[in-house]
């Protein structure tokens, strides 16, 4: 239960590699294309033609894996090529335009988590976090919100804020296959605007015997940085059949853990002019941070499936998924205010002086009067998320089968999030080089004497704020009922041969709350109130500002060195929120079989009616009232609204004969809004200025993302050898959500205490829908073992893709410091994979790479928020080597070495240009050596 990327294995073609493939991205994917496409003639000499497989094709990978297993094969495939033929497979047969990843082997597995195999895939692209690891995945240059993360076909919560699903949470040892539907099945329940992802787990009676695999992979991570992090994988599999094969189970276990070695981050305030010696000049940095960062995670995956198949008339599948992520982030770093305009007794205005000029720009020189700031920070979270799923398959008769499938999942995030803030006990004069990201200082930071616990700036004002501390929580649950009936049609008027129609509801409920409180030294009531750093603390550089200082760990000082307030800002009363919804939705799909002239046509006419239910309740919160923040008057509020979809599709496939054929595909399609932007949290006041009440918030009345589609694509198929594609796709979008203000009747949000205005109607800035704009794309994709063109290469081959996006969605640019317009967030106009590997006589090898072009992307801020940014795009290079014992008394055990990382990927964050960076980090490189074992 270990997954490959199949199809699109793993790796990624950049716009200039120049570590491991110096090609271009599209350059690599049309040479690739064209040349296995002018070997199609002499490949089809030694290939037997088969007409197209009319099999409905909604055949799971599992399936496909355990067809693999099953002997059937002339020729046994295993390891590499055999996942990659498995998931061909089920691409082949498939009515809907599909990508899929299949079981490379059992207990072996190239990726740390399923988004990093799903991101190797067409016109897929994952989106590193803070610590490297691909997270979200976006499909076709749409956001991740607008596709559907499913689990055995059953839609699936997410630990996040929103409702994308965070696929690092599992475990892609414990999961069979991946199907990526990239246009819609009527009998998919639960489908996204930009398609539909459903992870796969085993079916036991699908293998012909036990199977029992042992994994266990040591690495050292962050080589090529200044320390070394480690960690250990460990994965166990066991699959058997029972009672004459009328039972069978299949239990997994998978242990992840590891701990970074330190990484580094600088961000710079950006640049901005000072008065020096009279006059205007531009200094490289009006401010600047350094951090020193260390990462530590543990992830524990359980999966378990009872068969249940005592006829071939019935069947009872339950299947059991458990992952519990904790992960713990230690920060420790320097922020130094350089040019600061502040003036009071306890800050004063930074000054330049010594300064280096060119022109009237400054290369290098001093601010005296910093007041640094020194931050002992740490990010704990622990996410669990399980899953539980009933289905059970009866055949009526001859003609009929109905289907009945109870499910229940949910995912909780728990979490600590906090911030300490030292300072030196005087000013300091800070010394630095534009374009370097080291600094000098007078003050010796790492001196227990230099530097006190305090309110660095005075944040706090009249209140004591030494630090902060945030205690997010998160819980999402869905619970679904689905019951069909299929009927085989005989041909139907020499069109149809099957129909399947029915129904399912799902009842959705996601509760977000936040803690919030100021941190004080324990014991005081000044605002400026210092102690010293807690016993044990040590010295430890700040990033690469060259500069030490004193760290401990804040979360176990917390309550030894702080009393904490609580803090009722708002902003915060706005981070409390409950969302539900009832989806119910009636469908019908009819299989097509028919002819078109001389041309086999296979497919799928569908139609989905989809009735939705929502409502939020959250804070509302009088801005006008109270002495402060802290005593502003709430009142809960509620709100909510139901809405209809009608989305007919129709899946075509024609035959062209040798192995080739056209696929057309036009749906309507629509996506839910991001639960966060449904909140009925809301503030308001009323504006004497402009006489009239104003506030911001969410929108419980928002409907949904809507769109048509439009995709056709060529395949040509060496059975399931090898195949190449080209696709291309075009979604408009008939409306889109944006951030905008309205009109709006505040009276069912006032208080009795609120201002008495002649008029409760004033402008409300939430989500609201607009008009929206298109998407349109191209793919290319090719997977081939080298021996179809000639028997010198045997064992040798190449998988590729690249995808080219644009989009006419203009929408007003809400990153940090944004201005103007931007682009749609998820988007990269370039996506590619490139991976070549070779596989023989138990060898194996592997260098694959995957890149993505910038796009504006998502991130937690510091407040908790939600919050789009900028990145840069990124290629990540990765090469794996393994030798499979195949005989004797080692028979069935295999060894790996695998680098990750190799070109150490920078992952760096920018305001509108890259020449204004917000982050800039490094992880280092990472090799594993590990063993399988299968029985």
């Amino acid at each position: 239960m270990n997954l490959f990327a199949s199809k699109r294995s793993a790796g990624s073609v950049p716009a200039r590699i120049r570590t491991a493939f110096p090609l271009s991205p599209v350059a690599a994917g049309c040479a690739v294309f064209i040349a296995l496409a002018s070997h199609a003639a002499y490949a089809q000499e030694t290939t037997t033609d088969t007409p197209a497989n009319t099999t409905n094709a909604n055949t799971q990978a599992a399936a496909a894996t355990g067809a693999a297993n099953s002997g059937v094969q002339t020729v046994k495939v295993t390891g590499i090529r055999r996942g990659i033929e498995a998931a061909i497979s089920v691409k082949k047969n498939n009515d809907s335009i599909v990508e899929a990843i299949s079981a490379e082997d059992i207990g072996k597995l190239p990726d740390q988590s399923i988004a990093e195999s799903i991101s190797r895939l067409p016109g897929l692209t994952a989106q590193r976090d803070e610590h490297g690891n691909a997270s979200v995945i976006s499909i076709r240059g749409m956001s991740p919100a607008f596709s559907t993360g499913l689990l055995n076909g059953r839609e699936q919560v997410s630990v996040g804020d929103n409702r994308n699903v965070e696929f690092d949470q599992y475990p892609g040892e414990m999961l069979s296959g991946v199907v990526v539907y990239k246009t819609p099945d009527a009998g998919l329940v639960g489908q996204g605007l930009s398609g539909t992802i459903d992870m796969q787990t085993v079916r036991p009676l699908d293998f012909n015997k036990r199977t029992v695999a042992f994994n266990y992979r040591r690495e050292k991570s962050g080589l090529g940085m200044d320390s070394h992090g480690h960690g250990n994988r460990t994965t166990f599999s066991y699959i058997d059949q029972f009672a004459n094969r009328q039972v069978g189970i299949a239990f997994g276990f998978s242990r992840l853990q590891g701990v970074s070695g330190n990484t580094t981050r600088f961000g710079s305030w950006g640049n901005g002019t000072t008065t020096y010696n009279g006059q205007t000049v531009n200094i490289p940095y009006t401010g600047m941070e350094a951090f020193t960062e260390t990462y530590a995670q543990e992830r524990n995956g359980l999966m378990g499936v009872i068969q249940y198949r005592p006829s071939r008339d019935f069947s009872s599948t339950v299947d059991l998924f458990y992952s519990k992520y904790d992960r713990d982030t230690r920060t420790h770093g320097i922020q130094l205010p350089l040019s600061d305009a502040t003036n009071n007794a306890y800050d004063r205005p930074g000054q330049l002086i010594n300064a280096t000029l060119s022109g009237n720009t400054v290369t290098s020189g001093q601010f005296n009067n910093v007041r640094a700031v020194l931050r002992n920070d740490a990010v704990s979270f622990s996410d669990t998320s399980k899953s539980i799923g009933w289905n059970n398959k009866l055949k009526l008769n001859q003609d009929w089968t109905a289907n009945l499938d109870l499910s229940f999942n949910s995912a909780e995030r728990t979490g600590t999030n906090i911030e300490t803030y030292g300072s030196g006990t005087g000013f300091d004069t800070v010394g630095f080089t534009a374009g370097s990201q080291a600094f000098t200082t007078r003050v010796n930071y790492a001196d227990p004497a230099s530097v006190r616990l305090t309110d660095p700036q005075g944040w706090g004002g009249a209140d004591i704020q030494a630090g902060y501390v945030k205690f997010p929580h998160n819980y999402d649950k869905l619970g679904a009922v689905r019951f069909d009936l299929v009927r085989d049609l005989d041909n139907l008027w020499g069109v149809f041969s099957k129909i399947d129609f029915g129904a399912n509801v799902t009842n959705r409920s996601k509760t977000r709350d936040y803690t919030e409180n100021l941190l004080s030294i324990k014991g005081s009531t000044s605002p400026f109130a210092t102690a010293a750093f807690p016993s044990g603390s040590g010295a430890a550089l700040a990033g690469t500002s060259g500069i030490s200082m004193l760290t401990f760990d804040p979360i176990a000082n917390l309550n030894s060195v702080y009393d904490l307030k609580a803090k009722l800002h708002p902003d915060i009363y706005n981070k409390d929120w409950v969302v539900k919804e009832k989806v119910s939705t009636a469908f019908a799909k009819l299989n097509i079989d028919s002819q078109i002239g001389p041309m086999p046509v296979r497919g799928a006419l569908g139609l989905q009616l989809v009735h939705t239910q929502q409502e939020s309740t959250a804070f509302s919160v009088d801005e006008n009232g109270g002495a402060n923040e802290n005593t502003r008057p709430t009142g809960n509020y509620t709100d909510g609204t139901s809405y209809n979809d009608v989305l007919p599709s129709l899946n075509l496939i024609g035959d062209l004969g040798h192995q080739q054929s056209l696929r057309l595909s036009l749906a309507k399609i629509m996506a839910r809004p991001n639960l966060n932007d449904m909140r009925a949290s809301s503030s308001f006041s009323f504006d004497q200025t402009r006489g009239q009440f104003t506030g911001d918030g969410g929108n419980p009345q928002l409907k949904p993302f809507r769109a048509k589609s439009i995709d056709l694509a060529y395949e040509k198929y060496w059975e399931s050898k090898a195949y190449v594609s080209a696709a291309l796709f075009y979604k408009k979008l008939d409306t889109y959500i944006v951030n905008a203000g309205r009109t709006f009747d505040f009276s069912p949000l006032l208080l009795p205490t609120s201002y008495q205005a002649p008029s409760n109607v004033g402008i409300y800035t939430s989500p609201v829908n607009g008009s929206g704009g298109n998407i349109k794309g191209v793919e290319l994709a090719a997977s081939m073992p080298f021996n179809l063109i000639t028997r010198y290469l045997d064992g040798f081959g190449v998988v590729a893709n690249v995808a080219q996006n644009s989009s006419k969605v203009s929408l007003p640019d809400t990153t940090n410091g944004g201005s103007g317009s931007m682009m749609l967030p998820g988007l990269s106009k370039r996506a590619a994979s490139l991976t070549v590997y070779y596989e023989k006589n138990g060898f194996s090898a592997r260098a694959a790479e995957r890149y993505r072009s910038d796009f504006i992307g998502e991130v937690s801020t510091n407040t908790g928020d939600r919050e789009l940014t900028y990145f840069q795009g990124d290629k990540v290079v990765d090469l794996q080597f393994g030798y499979e014992f195949q005989t004797g008394a080692m028979k069935g055990l295999s060894l790996l070495l695998e680098m990750n990382n190799v070109n150490d990927a920078p992952y760096m964050r920018y305001r509108k240009t890259k020449d204004n960076v917000i982050e800039d980090k490094r992880f280092g490189r990472t090799v594993m050596i590990g063993l399988n074992y299968k029985l």
